[in-house]
């Protein structure tokens, strides 16, 4: 089974900023800060803030008059040259938060879903499994993630990574309210369902207190040579 690397960088932009080219491969752009124009060979689409961009062509990410901060998901095989740093792209500022190595079934077909999840304070993910893997970020709040017996807590700007096959307990912390943006990879039978799954039957008729808004998800073909 092919290896895949799953990586997020988040991109700092100054306003006015030349363009900024991105190769063709699985990509989603969620606007942290600001806005940017996204340029391809099909237009060109402007995304404010708190908007995603989902795509897998060639693309260029042009700022505005302000700056923009960009959080980039990026699908690719494990051996692919391009390693997702702007080093061509003088005055932007670029950090890889997270990259994980996943591995696909190449006879599934995959979709890549960009969403955002919410809690009030004090709410809770409950022992659940979804059907494939994602890199979440946190944007406010914080949220502690309890699997394979062991416990992290991410707070603003933090990334990790489930697997969506090992049951994940999620609380958050009753200070503040919490949220998170995640790209999935799920197998396209999900295409606008939850992936969720509740891992102990008695949580599943317990009250749920997050919220989803689903920014977009697309069908893609896995990377290979």
């Amino acid at each position: 089974m092919p290896v895949f690397k799953l990586r997020l960088f988040e991109d700092v932009l100054p306003g006015n900023n030349q363009p900024i080219f991105l190769p063709a491969l699985n990509r989603i752009l969620y606007i942290v800060e600001g806005g940017i124009t996204v340029e391809t060979l099909a237009g060109c689409r402007y995304q404010p803030a708190e908007t995603a961009w989902l795509g897998t062509d060639d693309a260029a990410m042009v700022p505005g008059n302000s700056s923009a901060r960009i959080w980039r998901w990026e699908l690719a095989l494990s051996e692919s040259e391009w390693d997702g740093h702007l080093r061509s792209a003088p005055g932007a500022k670029s950090e890889c938060k997270l990259d994980k190595a996943i591995r696909l079934d190449s006879n599934t077909q995959w979709l890549m879903r960009c969403d955002r999840v919410e809690f009030p304070k004090g709410g809770i993910a409950y022992t659940h499994v979804h059907q494939g893997p994602g890199i979440r970020c946190c944007l406010k709040g914080e949220i502690t993630i309890q699997a394979g017996g062991h416990t992290a807590k991410y707070g603003p700007g933090q990334a990790w990574l489930e697997d969506g096959y090992e049951p994940v307990l999620a609380p958050t912390t009753d200070r503040e309210e919490t949220a998170f943006v995640r790209c999935f990879i799920l197998p396209r039978g999900v295409k606008g369902r939850s992936s969720i799954r509740y891992v102990h039957p008695e949580d599943a008729a317990k009250p749920k207190p997050q919220k989803y808004q689903i920014f977009g998800e697309e069908f893609i073909n896995l990377p290979h040579f």
